[in-house]
């Protein structure tokens, strides 16, 4: 009955969000247009529901091929690949609007685990990969909120970026992941998105941990 209602919820809310925001779409669109050269969607395969694969849509925030050139698809901060409009995109996230789209079509939800990689879905140990994406991407979700400010902490720590990811990142996500499929309910869902609005006014609120007494903690990072 929650799966029934999450998907009822999705179709109906973003395809009111679509019509409603419509305007800002064209906005930036015409922006891209005008200073990213012309290039306006990415688009690049994730791992989906039940560990499908499926086309996530985002707007254009880094140079295009950006995956070919020094960094590959991890991102730091200030990473010269990043263009200026994509700069702005990326810190309020409208980079993700697009994502309605994946929403409506049932290929995420505004809440779930972050569809991966294949190379960041392999991270995962065999008790995440065989859970994880029972439920639908999220456009945000527990990990979201955690790690609001991911690509400080790659560009903090001292450690090679892709073995911080390896060793410290992901063992921590698939923690947080085993969490929301064993507490998914709608009441769980509609805190993570109050959390993720409140994340972009207060990024350094804690209240997450108290919302969800359980939420498991990391001796690595303290938020």
């Amino acid at each position: 009955m929650y799966m029934f209602f999450k998907r009822i919820f999705d179709i109906f809310f973003s395809l009111f969000l679509i019509i409603l925001i419509s305007p800002l779409f064209l906005i930036i669109i015409v922006c891209l247009i005008i200073f990213n050269n012309g290039y306006i969607f990415y688009l690049q395969n994730r791992i989906g529901f039940r560990n499908r694969s499926f086309g996530i849509k985002k707007f254009a925030s880094m140079l295009k091929n950006s995956e070919s050139l020094p960094g590959g698809t991890i991102t730091l901060r200030n990473d010269s690949r990043v263009t200026k409009i994509g700069r702005i995109l990326r810190i309020t996230k409208l980079n993700e609007l697009p994502q309605l789209l994946n929403v409506l079509f049932g290929e995420m939800s505004f809440v779930g685990p972050r569809p991966m990689l294949q190379e960041g879905f392999n991270l995962y140990t065999p008790e995440v990969q065989a859970i994880i994406y029972q439920s639908r991407p999220g456009i945000t979700g527990i990990s979201s909120v955690i790690f609001r400010d991911e690509e400080r902490l790659v560009t903090d720590s001292d450690m090679d970026p892709k073995e911080f990811y390896k060793t410290v990142i992901f063992p921590y996500k698939g923690e947080l992941e085993q969490w929301y499929y064993k507490n998914r309910s709608v009441w769980v869902d509609f805190a993570i998105l109050f959390l993720t609005g409140l994340k972009i006014i207060a990024p350094g609120t804690k209240l997450e941990f108290k919302l969800f007494p359980s939420l498991p903690e990391s001796e690595q990072f303290k938020f």
